[in-house]
Parts: C-alpha cells; sequence; structure tokens
C-alpha cells in the first residue's frame, strides 16, 4: 500500500470524526432588576430553547448604580427565572457576585 494514499485515508477518518463532534457553547441570557414576568416567560423559553439544542445557559441579572445595593432582592429574582426553566436544568456554577451584578450558568 503506497504510504500517500494511507496518509490521505487516514485524514479523511479524522475530518470525518471531527465534523460529526458538536462543540458545547456557553449562551447568554441577560435578565434586569426591573424586568417583567412576561419579559422573564420569554426569555425562560428563550433558554430552554438553548439547553435543548445542548449548549449551556450563562444567565446575568445586570444591576445599575444604586441597585447593586439590592443583592438579595437580585438573587430572589435570579431565583424566580431559574423555576420558569425547565426541570430537567441542573445548576453548574451558583450564582456569584459580578461586577455588574450576578451570573450563574446551568445545563440539561
Amino acid at each position: 500500500m503506497d504510504y500517500g494514499k494511507y496518509q490521505y485515508q487516514k485524514s479523511r477518518e479524522e475530518r470525518k470524526q471531527k465534523s460529526k463532534q458538536r462543540k458545547i457553547e456557553v449562551k447568554g441570557v441577560r435578565i434586569g432588576l426591573k424586568t417583567g414576568q412576561h419579559d422573564l416567560e420569554i426569555k425562560a423559553k428563550q433558554a430552554n430553547k438553548f439547553l435543548d439544542q445542548g449548549d449551556k445557559v450563562k444567565i446575568e441579572i445586570i444591576l445599575r448604580g444604586r441597585e447593586k445595593a439590592l443583592l438579595d432582592i437580585a438573587k430572589e429574582k435570579l431565583n424566580n427565572f431559574i423555576e420558569l426553566i425547565s426541570p430537567e436544568a441542573k445548576i453548574e456554577k451558583q450564582a456569584e457576585k459580578q461586577p455588574r451584578g450576578l451570573s450563574m450558568v446551568i445545563s440539561k
């Protein structure tokens, strides 16, 4: 067997395997402290869509100005948003404080 032919077949197999792989992306959903209930439901539907596609979802709650002093209310809002998302979703990274608010990562 020709070595060039062997190299060609091996590269084709690797390319075929690589095309079947799927990289897991982290998609983001941003909500604010003043975001209404209907908007939260729409964003939860979008997050469920991302989870169904096999991606992870990073949920950020943005706090501006004096809202940064209301961390307990922001955590409560974040927990209410998590309840709207499908029950199969598991929390990969708990809510942690960021410079602009809170964020957490969930996956299916």
